[in-house]
């Protein structure tokens, strides 16, 4: 399988940045990871919603080129899913065929309603509230805490 996960702009936080690339290091030695950066759109006398769009376009292009795959949106609303809930969803999608799954994170506004209507899948990783940034790295710990879980690893334990 593979994880392709777009970011809107770069990480700024060197701390987050590092742990960013290692757990994706880590997930490469059970999937492919693709963590294309995308341009971040100038925020500044644009209403938020209009961001939110420009956004969701930009994401939604982004993925367009993956026909055998799935979008999973993250999202405060959606369903809510612990470690072995991720690894039991990442293992359906093996078991039908999918070749690739895409986790969309929005930017500091988060998703657009048309993302969240595309997307197959609507989870959150947890009740707390994180940055995008932070998102990011507790995202791609999960993904590789998940793999691990299916491979048997003690990583999770």
């Amino acid at each position: 399988m593979k994880f392709v996960l777009p970011f809107l702009g770069k990480t700024k936080k060197g701390y987050l940045d590092e742990g960013i690339r290692d757990y994706a290091d880590r997930l490469s030695h059970f999937a492919q990871v693709d963590i294309p950066v995308l341009k971040e759109k100038p925020a500044k006398k644009i209403p938020d919603d209009k961001i939110k769009l420009l956004e969701a376009e930009q994401l939604l292009s982004k993925i367009d080129q993956y026909k055998k795959g799935v979008i999973v949106a993250l999202d405060p609303h959606g369903k809510m899913v612990d470690s072995e809930e991720l690894a039991a969803l990442l293992g359906r999608l093996q078991d039908r065929g999918i070749e690739t799954a895409a986790f969309l994170i929005g930017g500091h506004l988060g998703l657009h309603q048309s993302v969240l209507a595309r997307s197959d899948q609507v989870i959150s990783l947890s009740k707390l509230t994180f940055t995008h940034e932070m998102t990011r790295m507790i995202l791609l710990e999960q993904l590789y805490r998940a793999c691990t879980i299916q491979a048997g690893h003690r990583y999770h334990k």
